[in-house]
């Protein structure tokens, strides 16, 4: 099977090719150029470097949210724009779930914050003893506070996301050394990890016009817009 995973939805941006059970090709991004410039160079010279053609790819994986709004877009219409070339299926992969990879047979849960501005982080929290994310919280946006609240008293707690920069020292000061706060090699989305969870599975997959971010909230010209209408943001218009 190969597996051409695409990540957008946050500040570093990736790609990766899993090839016959192995990982071809990884590469991230973080030197400040939009995701719009970079991915499809990235995109090229990984499947230029694993040997294969985009016809080769039998799913082509999303990194689809949550995230940056633009961010999400950019990578999940990346992944169906090739997927629809050559006729092959796409995989929607949950951002969160896909950092909660980043600590593999941890004995604790892993509780992934991203930055969703406004005081708010998307955030959930899951079992990682048996390898694969075993889902204990469902994703959400909400102020940190209130999603520590929800967090067990009794395990230990591991923090990665793009949101640690700027809210770790608050979990620390919260919840002291029951927290883990990820080393910065650890910190981020990793397109490889994407790639295996689209390969674990297939169930998922959809043909390339059925795949669609994953949203938490309206963005917030949605947002504002309907605070000066007086009514509530669509659902369907954000990330």
């Amino acid at each position: 099977m190969n597996v051409l995973a695409i990540d957008t939805s946050g500040p570093v941006a990736g790609c990766a090719v899993l090839s016959d059970g192995k990982i071809a090709h990884l590469v991230a991004m973080n030197q400040g150029l939009t995701h719009s410039e970079t991915i499809m160079p990235a995109v090229d010279a990984a499947l230029s470097a694993s040997g294969l053609a985009c016809g080769e790819i039998d799913v082509f994986a999303a990194v689809a949210g949550p995230g940056s709004f633009t961010g999400v877009r950019i990578g999940v219409c990346a992944a169906k724009g090739l997927a629809h070339a050559v006729d092959k299926p796409c995989a929607a992969v949950d951002a969160l779930e896909t950092l909660a990879m980043n600590f593999y047979g941890f004995d604790g849960l892993c509780c992934p914050i991203l930055d969703a501005r406004r005081g708010q982080v998307y955030c959930a929290a899951f079992d990682m003893k048996n390898g694969l994310p075993e889902r204990v919280l469902a994703d959400g946006a909400m102020a940190l506070s209130d999603f520590l609240a929800l967090l067990p008293e009794d395990r230990r707690l591991a923090f990665a996301g793009d949101g640690v920069p700027a809210h770790g020292a608050a979990v620390k000061a919260a919840l002291g050394e029951r927290a883990l706060i990820a080393p910065e090699n650890l910190r981020d989305i990793r397109a490889d990890a994407a790639a295996l969870l689209a390969a674990c599975r297939p169930e998922t997959w959809v043909a390339a016009k059925q795949l669609t971010p994953i949203y938490l909230r309206a963005p917030q010209a949605e947002r504002e817009r309907a605070r000066k209408l007086g009514g509530k943001p669509n659902p369907e218009a954000g990330a």
